[in-house]
């Protein structure tokens, strides 16, 4: 299905355009009630049996939506009103943001997420991806980029968090001193975002590197980049980086680096609630144990710190220290089997949410 959508052409496209409102305009003059299927995916459960398809790129089932419920009936609608709008982008060969969409009639759509769900359903129908139907976002990665040859003297790739710690780099000419590439999502990362990364690992075939807050966000945003994001399931192949390891922050980094008390916040019960929520996902059990095991010390720790909590020692320390130690060692060292049952043993304390 990659290659499907990352070949799609626009005549192609407008082909599928055309036999889809064929169908349902044959459909209506013939009385029949319009039905119509789309597929579902999902790229992780909490089946923790490893008997799950996730992250296989297969359709998990199908939602059929139909005019007899009124729900149904407008997402149709919103549907048939954005395809129209990219069915012109295409034949025009231009460009459109989401935000233009949602503006052209901002009375039908009521508010953004309603566009963006109508593309979601449209890209899984025409079995394509965003930048196929000239719908851009902040940063576009043109089909263009993607046939040309990228150059690098690079040996690494960093993708930080957050703008802060990216200025942080920056102003320390941590890519000069170290011939990397640094790139930052500034927080959950977007689809432009994601997709650069992508392409940059497909090109040059570098190491790639994860940094984030010790914190459950920061764990989630990690896994976004790694294994995909649940609304985007669909098209989680053409997203995730699967190369991506765990550079850090880690729990035992506040003792290995001798972070202050006061530089560690307690978890709230929200942070709790949210790791709780995470633990189950089945690829954390079949494929990263190991991260499944920081986010339990996590919790069972009760604390969590921002990356620039290593500033304590000196405003270069994660640049000049932190980092290229952590390079050094390949990231997240993985455990023995042994290691970790150990490890387990100790965790096996009851933990309570209200704490």
């Amino acid at each position: 299905m990659e290659g499907k959508r990352s070949n799609t052409r626009p005549l192609t496209l407008l082909r599928k355009i055309k036999g889809f409102t064929r169908s349902i305009v044959e459909d209506l003059a013939r009385g029949r009630p319009p039905l119509i299927y789309i597929e579902r995916f999902r790229n992780y459960c909490t089946d923790t049996s490893g008997n799950c398809s996730c992250s296989s790129g297969l359709s998990t089932g199908k939602e059929a939506i139909s005019l007899k419920r009124e729900c149904h009936a407008r997402r149709l609608d919103v549907m048939l009103r954005v395809l129209l709008i990219v069915q012109q982008l295409l034949q025009e060969n231009r460009h459109g943001s989401k935000r233009d969409i949602y503006y052209m009639h901002p009375t039908v759509f009521k508010e953004q997420s309603v566009v963006d769900r109508a593309i979601n359903d449209i890209c899984i129908l025409l079995q394509c991806s965003r930048h196929n139907l000239n719908v851009a976002m902040a940063v576009t990665v043109t089909p263009l980029m993607l046939e040309q040859d990228i150059i690098s003297v690079a040996q690494y790739v960093i993708v930080v968090e957050k703008e802060s710690v990216f200025q942080r780099l920056a102003n320390d000419q941590f890519c000069k001193r170290n011939r990397c590439i640094v790139i930052t999502g500034r927080g959950y990362p977007d689809v432009p975002t994601r997709r650069f990364l992508r392409l940059l690992i497909d090109k040059l075939h570098l190491p790639v590197y994860g940094l984030v807050d010790c914190d459950p966000y920061g764990f989630d945003i990690l896994t976004t980049y790694k294994f995909g994001s649940l609304q985007m399931a669909y098209d989680a192949t053409f997203l995730r980086v699967s190369e991506i390891q765990w550079l850090g922050v880690f729990v035992q980094d506040c003792d290995n680096y001798s972070i202050p008390q006061q530089c560690l916040l307690p978890l709230t019960a929200e942070d709790k609630r949210k790791i709780e929520a995470m633990l189950p996902r089945c690829y954390l059990q079949r494929e990263v144990p190991q991260w499944r095991f920081e986010l339990e010390l996590l919790l069972h720790k009760g604390v969590k710190f921002e990356i620039e909590a290593l500033s304590v020692h000196s405003l270069t320390f994660l640049s000049h220290e932190y980092l290229p130690s952590k390079i050094h060692n390949g990231g997240l060292k993985i455990l023995s089997l042994n290691q970790m049952i150990l490890h387990q043993n100790r965790l096996k304390t009851p933990i309570s949410l209200n704490s």
